[in-house]
């Protein structure tokens, strides 16, 4: 062989070589798995940096390669396009993959799902756990009286603005788009209907949910909901104190009492219907939407009193007349007393 062919096999060898550890290099940057199995998410937080990314990522053992990966986002310039939110992540997934849905925001959403929360408070620490902002930051949105009473809602009633359902938003949602998010679900869910029923009871939206806050923790069962509702209207409409036990649970604000007794009765609260008329002044807990629609459909009785059935079984006994429901009571408290329940 020739010492030309000879140095032209040399060249060539040295450009397949070459040629193959940049397309090794390039594969490995760009297409190559990176992502672990170590973390579900990515979060990033708003304002965050590239900086910070890179130190999240090592931190949370996040890639296998960190050093590919910072080549692949200085090449795609990343550096200027880092967007906050949650992103989910996948074994295997690549450096070109998670750049792009970086750089593009394209986040997984949360689902938020609530129902049955007692106070703003709990409200809060809940969307806490579930959203960037920390709590305080949405109890001061929920406590800005300019920024609710522009929607018609006053710190005692704002509750009534959360239709409990399950929600989709991103993790990075600002506590005010949040609320606006929720005031846009709250007129969709009060229909022309709805709001035409609520009319013909003589209450408002924000009242209906105060109500149905009310039979929700009194029915431990949804078929008796609309009977309690038409029994509380009843009282209403009459003028009879409500006499419901659990807003004065809510007005001593301990809500491990099984049994209501003469002394927690004495609360001086608004939401204690055993001194006050009407309605409390807002809702005791966040009311399924099964509660809300049970007062706008509420069963047309004459029913004036209810108690607990004596058998514990959640069901109650409903009563038109007092002597008819003294009967009830005293099996009620006996049953109670056989139990030792004084508390």
């Amino acid at each position: 062989m020739s010492n030309g062919k000879k140095a032209a096999i040399v060249i060539i060898a040295i450009v397949i070589f070459v040629g193959g550890y940049f397309a090794l290099n390039f594969y490995q940057v760009y297409f190559a798995p990176n992502v672990t199995e170590n973390q579900k998410y990515l979060y990033i937080k708003t304002g965050s940096n590239y900086d910070a990314l890179i130190d999240n990522l090592k931190n949370k053992d996040i890639l296998n390669s960190t050093s590919s990966f910072a080549t692949a986002a200085g090449k795609m310039n990343l550096p200027a396009h880092v967007k906050p939110g949650r992103y989910l992540l996948k074994k295997g997934m690549t450096n070109r993959t998670l750049i792009n849905m970086i750089k593009a925001g394209n986040q997984e959403p949360v689902k938020l799902k609530f129902q049955n929360i007692r106070k703003k408070e709990n409200f809060a620490a809940y969307l806490a756990s579930n959203l960037e902002a920390d709590s305080l930051s949405f109890i001061s949105v929920l406590d800005s009286t300019p920024l609710i009473s522009k929607y018609g809602f006053n710190q005692d009633n704002v509750y009534a603005m959360f239709i409990p359902n399950t929600y989709e938003m991103y993790w990075n949602t600002a506590p005010v788009d949040f609320f606006e998010r929720m005031y846009k679900e709250y007129d969709k869910f009060w229909n022309a209907d709805r709001k035409q029923k609520a009319a013909s009871l003589n209450l408002t939206p924000a009242q209906v949910y105060t109500l149905a806050s009310i039979v929700d923790a009194e029915a431990l069962y949804d078929k008796e909901m609309p009977i309690i509702a038409g029994l509380y209207l009843n009282r209403l409409n009459k003028g009879i104190l409500l006499q419901a036990d659990p807003t004065v649970i809510f007005a001593n604000d301990d809500f491990t009492v099984k049994r209501v007794t003469n002394k927690l009765l004495q609360v001086q609260s608004l939401y204690n219907t055993y001194k006050y008329a009407g309605l409390p002044p807002g809702p005791i807990m966040m009311p399924s939407i099964n509660a809300i629609d049970a007062v706008l459909n509420r069963d047309k009785n004459n029913y004036i009193y209810m108690c607990a059935k004596e058998d514990f079984s959640g069901y109650h006994n409903f009563a038109e007349t007092k002597a008819e429901h003294e009967v009830n009571a005293k099996k009620y408290r006996e049953a109670l007393n056989k139990r030792n329940i004084f508390k």
